[in-house]
């Protein structure tokens, strides 16, 4: 599951001329499904360098619908993922991409800064990323 920068991508976005109207739409744009897809290869072009690391690679990813926000629980008051958490409350799209969907619905709970709760949901595309044979380690 990747989480995008919002400022960072949208203003990739701004500068390609690429309309959107908020995180959830722009987290789903085609486009940025194809950055963030030859990010991940890129990644996995490095890491079947190493010996080590080369079963690390990414096969499968999908771009999440809402920014992690520790207001929902999702991160530590210090910005680490609570990956226990994550786990249940995103159960769906962990299934979705082990099962070999190409999307899955999702709704999810959100905690808006003023107290108020609401929902936020999505049909999120499940993509697959090349991986890279592991480049063997000199003898």
């Amino acid at each position: 599951m990747v989480n995008i920068d919002f400022d960072a991508v949208g203003n990739w976005a701004e500068r390609r001329n690429l309309p959107y109207a908020g995180y959830t739409d722009l987290a789903q744009k085609p486009e940025v499904y194809e950055l963030i897809k030859d990010c991940v290869e890129k990644v996995n072009a490095d890491l079947a360098e190493d010996a080590l690391l080369a079963g690390s690679q990414v096969s499968r990813f999908l771009v999440l619908h809402k920014e992690l926000d520790a207001d929902d629980g999702e991160l530590t008051r210090t910005n680490k993922v609570r990956r226990g958490f994550i786990a249940d409350k995103y159960k769906p799209l962990v299934d979705g991409l082990y099962e070999g969907k190409t999307e899955q619905f999702i709704e999810t709970v959100v905690k808006f800064e003023d107290g108020r709760s609401g929902s936020v949901s999505a049909t999120l595309k499940i993509s697959d990323a090349k991986t890279f044979t592991p480049v063997k380690a000199a003898a």
